[in-house]
């Protein structure tokens, strides 16, 4: 066949598609032509296997025409090449974590933006700045988290030339917004504000135990002070404007003094590694004088060393932890007046805590030892039997639970181990999230200014503050000076809120939880 007609016959088999002969580009009449089958670029356009619309250039993972441009699993960040002139764009499941400032500067034409199903949980200031024609964003499937760092996109949603915001992007964090509708919240409804706690007071002298307690309307703390052989009550001074703590109970050498309110009685469980272990009762307001009301145990408890109550099946239950060789843990039951033994728990395990709790509405207690993995005890007729144990965690020394969205979560610490949450999946519990926790004694969740913290004290670092976020996982909040910590209480006056952190070898300190508005 003559050399023209064969040209003429491969480009009319090729359907006008610039061919290349053995990969190398060839021209004929001025058309680059492609034979061989491998994959060229000519003059900077991919021309086989994906050959773009109309002759546009287009990225890997993209369909593109001049203005229409629709791109799928790809890697992150927008894909360059894509024509100057696009006017919609799609990146569906692209995997894009981060966008910076000036990202579609190469796309000033766009007026409809797809972001969704990508893993983008903020968006910089001004990010679409440099697009004055683009009316449509969709940020559905995103884990978007509404603080006042997107303050700046509800703004631009409510002024640009499109519709209304898209009702499909929803907030993931923080909790209190979680699930809630783009299109459904203002700007001032975004927090920007921070949350601290700073230093209020140090009080001279170490304590062990810190529990609270609330009587008559009044808060207070319950500090166990080992070192000095005695109990004292923190409690807020009104003229003064600060906390005063008044020595009540003189003992030996007490590990607990747990306040249990009875009407307008106050009942203080103390806990004795010496001189046995006693209850005392308080029956007038502050200033009133304790007297001892029973002894408690009458022996059986040779080394107590924590203490816990709760109300179950309509009785008031105190639970202490034994931690001697010999020693049972025991659960006694409120009745006739007095704190009388009810249960014998597991014998011969150096028990350290027990966690009262609900799981599956019903009545449950978990015990951790340093002989064994923690237990998890159920509710059976008039008394707990043994359920399960906690997989992976030999020497937890303490448990501390909470609730979130319906789920029961349990914080476990580990002096030598990383600490660990985990979550109660009906009829064991799971790990959530692991944390680096080497010399810690105290995991404790609790609800300050009504915000949801977890705080792991340590003994040779900083102690660290956690927000609660969605899921039960915890995110870091800020570092806490609190020096050996043993216990984390949260005390409101007022409208003013306080966190005790007793320490086994420092001064007791007490923060002030402040807020700041850093929004603009």
């Amino acid at each position: 066949m003559p050399p023209l007609l064969l040209l003429g016959a491969l480009l009319a088999l090729s359907g006008g598609v610039p061919l290349v002969f053995g990969g190398v580009p060839s021209v004929f009449g001025g058309v680059p032509l492609v034979f061989g089958g491998v994959p060229s670029v000519f003059g900077g356009v991919p021309v086989f296997g994906g050959v773009p619309k109309g002759g546009v250039a287009c990225p890997g993972g993209c369909d593109c025409d001049r203005t229409n441009a629709r791109c799928r699993g790809g890697a992150g960040g927008v894909p360059r090449g894509l024509p100057p002139g696009l006017a919609t764009l799609s990146l569906l499941r692209w995997d894009i974590e981060e966008l910076p400032q000036g990202s579609f500067r190469h796309l000033p034409a766009l007026t409809l933006l797809s972001l969704a199903d990508n893993l983008l949980q903020s968006l910089p200031r001004g990010l679409f700045q440099e697009l004055p024609n683009l009316g449509h964003l969709d940020l559905r499937g995103n884990p978007l988290r509404c603080d006042c760092a997107l303050r700046w996109l509800l703004r631009w949603l409510r002024a640009r030339p499109g519709p209304g915001p898209e009702g499909g992007a929803r907030c993931h964090g923080p909790a209190a917004l979680a699930g809630t509708a783009l299109a459904l919240l203002g700007p001032r409804q975004l927090q920007c504000q921070r949350h601290e706690l700073r230093p209020f007071q140090a009080l001279p002298f170490s304590s062990l135990g810190a529990e609270p307690f609330a009587l008559g309307g009044h808060p207070g703390v319950a500090l166990a002070q080992p070192a000095a052989g005695a109990c004292a009550l923190l409690e807020w001074d009104q003229l003064g404007g600060s906390f005063r703590a008044q020595r009540v109970i003189n003992g030996s050498s007490p590990v607990a003094c747990h306040p249990v309110p009875l009407g307008d009685t106050l009942l203080l469980v103390v806990a004795q590694l010496g001189g046995g272990s006693w209850v005392w009762r308080r029956s007038g307001g502050p200033g009133s004088a304790f007297v001892r009301h029973q002894a408690l145990g009458a022996g059986r408890l040779r080394r107590p060393h924590a203490v816990a109550a709760a109300r179950l099946a309509g009785h008031l239950y105190l639970g202490v932890a034994d931690s001697s060789k010999g020693g049972t843990s025991t659960v006694f039951r409120w009745a006739s007046g007095g704190f009388y033994p009810h249960q014998a728990l597991r014998p011969w395990q150096r028990d350290t805590h027990l966690e009262f709790l609900e799981l599956g509405g019903r009545p449950a207690l978990v015990l951790c030892g340093a002989a064994r993995r923690p237990l998890v005890y159920r509710w059976s007729g008039d008394a707990f039997a043994p359920h399960t144990d906690i997989p992976h965690v030999p020497d937890a020394y303490a448990a501390k639970h909470f609730r979130l969205r319906g789920s029961v979560f349990l914080c476990l610490t580990r002096f030598l181990g990383d600490a660990k949450v985990m979550r109660w999946e009906g009829s064991m519990f799971r790990e959530v999230q692991q944390v680096p926790a080497r010399g810690s004694l105290v995991f404790q969740p609790l609800l300050l200014a009504g915000h949801r913290y977890v705080l792991l004290g340590n003994d040779f670092a900083p102690s660290r503050v956690f927000r609660l976020g969605a899921g039960g996982r915890l995110e870091p909040a800020q570092d806490l000076p609190a020096p050996t910590p043993r216990a984390f209480v949260p005390v409101a006056v007022g409208h003013r809120h306080f966190l005790v952190a007793s320490s086994f070898k420092g001064a007791t300190q007490i923060y002030a939880h402040v807020t700041e508005d850093v929004g603009t």
